[in-house]
């Protein structure tokens, strides 16, 4: 949730340029969404959508303006709680049940609730969120309900080994669970290497190799991690790395992971290019080899999505600034995916 990346001219007027270009593309050119937002009464961003008892269920950022400053490690991104939305079918009346969890009911963070994620085991509905602590530095946290809306208990101190921002996780057939995260520059995930924190680490030069998401496997008890937390390896199609040069592919953050016809699809935003790309692999750990793009950019800095099927379709949850032209305040909409017969994804524009 940063800013951008080659800082020719100060970070933030870079930032407006591209914000004004996106929202011009659509509104300046009279470009039509090709889906409207989900709810307008709040502010939303960064939808994890799950599909629990039949209903879904939509986990986002709630944006708010509190007018905390704008800068590269993203504080305007100031969020203070969660709702989550749901709805009985795609087009469906949406519900939201107000907060869900608020920032000041949970003990160890300090500021800034961003991309959540949720889950289903053990007879429980968890959520997991990050938040800077009071250190401030990034973590992942948990709480617990026993409806899909919570509201939610969240618990005293977040993964023991967690860190950076993004947070999602995966169920896989087996009914094991992974949790994915990271997010570089205002997501901190530079600054940690072989999962040690160095506060005075930088960002990787064009020529290094790019900063790579993580993998952490569950335990049953779902609010700790089995063994270390790695490395998830985005390569291009002859296996090599992808450099932080190439950031129109390489990971920025915004992970979310998804299974078909039995293979992983690994799939994250590019940051300051703004593009939500996927790859594929064998297993959840990867490697993952790059296969293209998902979404191109939307309007405002950010792009976060997520992927899930609903009787028999495929529907791509994301989210756009058009409606405020503020990239900090959100809608999220959702339109549908589609496959090509050889299992790579139909590349969607948001705009006509």
């Amino acid at each position: 949730m940063s800013k951008i990346k080659y800082r020719s001219i100060p970070g933030m007027i870079t930032v407006f340029v591209l914000c004004i270009c996106h929202v011009g593309k659509t509104q300046g050119n009279k470009k039509e969404p090709i889906s409207q937002p989900l709810v307008t009464h709040i502010y939303t961003a960064d939808p994890s959508a799950h599909l629990f008892n039949g209903r879904i269920y939509i986990y986002p950022s709630h944006d708010s303006a509190t007018g905390a400053p704008e800068n590269d490690n993203g504080d305007h991104f100031d969020m203070k709680d969660y709702h989550i939305l749901s709805m009985d079918a795609i087009g469906g009346k949406v519900t939201d049940d107000g907060v869900a969890l608020s920032i000041k009911d949970i003990p160890w963070a300090g500021r800034q609730l961003w991309a959540p994620d949720a889950a289903f085991a053990n007879d429980m509905y968890y959520l997991y969120f990050p938040a800077k602590d009071k250190m401030g530095i990034n973590r992942i946290g948990v709480a617990t309900s026993k409806k899909p809306g919570g509201p939610f208990v969240a618990e005293k101190e977040p993964l023991r080994g967690s860190y950076s921002i993004d947070p999602c996780v995966f169920k896989d057939d087996d009914g094991s669970f992974y949790i994915y995260f990271g997010g570089i520059w205002g997501g901190q995930l530079q600054r940690w290497n072989n999962n040690k924190y160095d506060s005075a680490a930088k960002l990787r030069q064009p020529d290094e190799t790019a900063i790579l998401p993580r993998i952490a496997k569950l335990n049953k008890d779902m609010k700790s991690f089995s063994g270390e937390v790695k490395e998830v390896k985005i390569v291009d199609k002859n296996g090599n790395l992808f450099k932080e040069k190439d950031n129109d592919k390489r990971f920025f953050e915004a992970s979310w992971m998804h299974k078909y016809n039995g293979k992983y699809y690994f799939s994250y935003s590019t940051g300051d290019t703004h593009f939500i790309c996927y790859a594929i692999g064998d297993n959840p750990y990867g490697p993952f080899t790059y296969q293209g793009v998902v979404l191109n950019p939307v309007a405002g800095w950010t792009n976060h999505h997520s992927i899930i099927t609903i009787k028999d379709k495929w529907y791509l949850f994301y989210h756009d600034a058009l409606l405020s032209g503020k990239t900090h305040l959100r809608n999220v909409k959702v339109t549908e995916l589609k496959y090509n017969k050889d299992g790579t994804i139909q590349t969607i524009t948001a705009y006509k």
